[in-house]
């Protein structure tokens, strides 16, 4: 498809704004233009998206995207729930990296409230954030490759992605919306034996990433499928708003780990890759980059782990160890009473954090009680999910499949 589109026979760009059946020249063949629903069932629009189409023919004129159909109201629930108890709803945001969102909400109420967190638990923190930051990446080429035909590049991507799920279930007892942080550090700590596996893992990682690009990189099937499709100029994703791998690609070297880093990302060495056509070829090198600077950050943590405690000893804002809670009535008391009674100073902050699909911003408004009296969550899959009109209007509608899967939107995090 790609390859008819560079041909000097090629039809003009059609925009539904500035041109009519009527406008095109007489020798220019078209059809008659074609509403079409994508979804929201679907099994290539990666969730309950609904994609409102107009066709001509094969070529997309104009493209719609509806999202709502997986609300769940959970900036309200937050209204009324305590800062501890949001946790739990911070994992179904971004579903394939729970804890990462577990991360920028621990932050933001502990910003509020002025909580000292322990180096152990910031280094084991940013552990965390970096093997979400794998999950999502392995699904997204597990599934991207079966989206654009490359069916075998979902074994290698599960492969590696439950191997590391067996990880996280040692560290959580859990493997998917573990709800493992806690204000003012982590639920555990990281044993040596665990310590001793991640190692293990991530010294294997950067070899299964090059057996990803020797099916993907050079395919010729895969790279006419991506190259010069879904394009956007960096003028364009920084005026809607895109974030992450997607803005990266199109040559804006932001990332929050560098920019304004957070936890202790201001210690590690780590490149930022940056992509330079901002299509959907440059996103998908750009995500296999990030997967080996992300082993590469794993690498410095788990080898210069520091000692000390994974959570602060600030036992009036913090909950007591678990062992003190089961033998004793009066930490008892102190666990409830830190869970239902606990109220951060009157204020408001905003914290964000770099997240798998971009900048993940947690905006939260103390009026000094039990619960926040106000949440706003910046979802960076609903900001960047702005960019599949530009990105598809113009092109085929056999590319709007490769464009989406490029974007890796999760639409949990996306209607909230």
């Amino acid at each position: 498809m790609s390859g008819a589109s560079d041909t000097t026979t090629r039809r003009p760009e059609l925009s539904e704004r500035t041109l009519s059946v009527q406008d095109l020249p007489d020798n220019d063949l078209h059809s008659e233009r074609m509403e079409l629903s994508m979804g929201p069932q679907h099994p290539a629009t990666h969730g309950v998206l609904q994609c409102k189409l107009v066709l001509d023919g094969e070529k997309v004129i104009s493209l719609d995207p509806v999202v709502g159909y997986l609300h769940r109201g959970k900036e309200k629930h937050a209204e009324a729930m305590t800062y501890q108890q949001f946790f739990t709803l911070t994992d179904r945001l971004d579903y394939l990296q729970p804890l990462a969102n577990e991360v920028g909400w621990a932050l933001a109420v502990e910003k509020l409230a002025k909580i000292e967190v322990p180096a152990r638990a910031q280094a084991i923190r940013t552990i965390i954030c970096e093997f979400m930051r794998l999950s999502a990446h392995l699904v997204w080429a597990g599934i991207g490759g079966v989206d654009t035909g490359a069916v075998s590049m979902f074994m290698y991507a599960f492969r590696d992605r439950e191997a590391l799920f067996d990880l996280l279930d040692d560290l959580t007892g859990l493997r998917t919306n573990q709800e493992y942080l806690r204000i003012g550090g982590v639920g555990a700590d990281l044993s040596p034996e665990l310590v001793e596996k991640m190692k293990r893992w991530v010294a294997d990682f950067p070899k299964h990433v090059d057996e990803f690009e020797l099916l993907l990189t050079g395919n010729k099937i895969f790279y006419d499928r991506m190259r010069g499709v879904g394009t956007i100029t960096a003028q364009q994703a920084i005026d809607l708003g895109v974030t992450g791998p997607c803005l990266r690609a199109c040559g804006v070297g932001v990332d929050l780990r560098r920019a304004r880093p957070y936890l202790i990302y201001s210690q590690l060495e780590f490149d930022v890759p940056v992509g330079t056509r901002g299509d959907a070829y440059d996103r998908y090198l750009v995500r296999i980059e990030e997967m080996r600077q992300s082993a590469r950050i794993l690498k410095q943590l788990l080898d210069a782990l520091p000692a000390g405690d994974w959570i602060a000893k600030d036992w009036k804002n913090v909950l007591p160890p678990k062992g003190r809670v089961y033998t004793s009535m009066e930490e008892m008391i102190h666990q409830f009473k830190t869970v239902t009674e606990w109220c951060p100073p009157k204020g408001e902050v905003y914290v964000a954090t770099e997240a798998a699909n971009g900048e993940l911003g947690y905006y939260l408004v103390s009026a000094g009680r039990s619960h926040p009296y106000r949440v706003k969550i910046r979802a960076p899959s609903f900001v960047n999910l702005q960019a599949l009109r530009p990105m598809t209007v113009g092109g085929y509608f056999s590319d709007v499949v490769a464009v989406i899967a490029s974007l890796h939107f999760i639409m949990g995090e996306c209607d909230r």
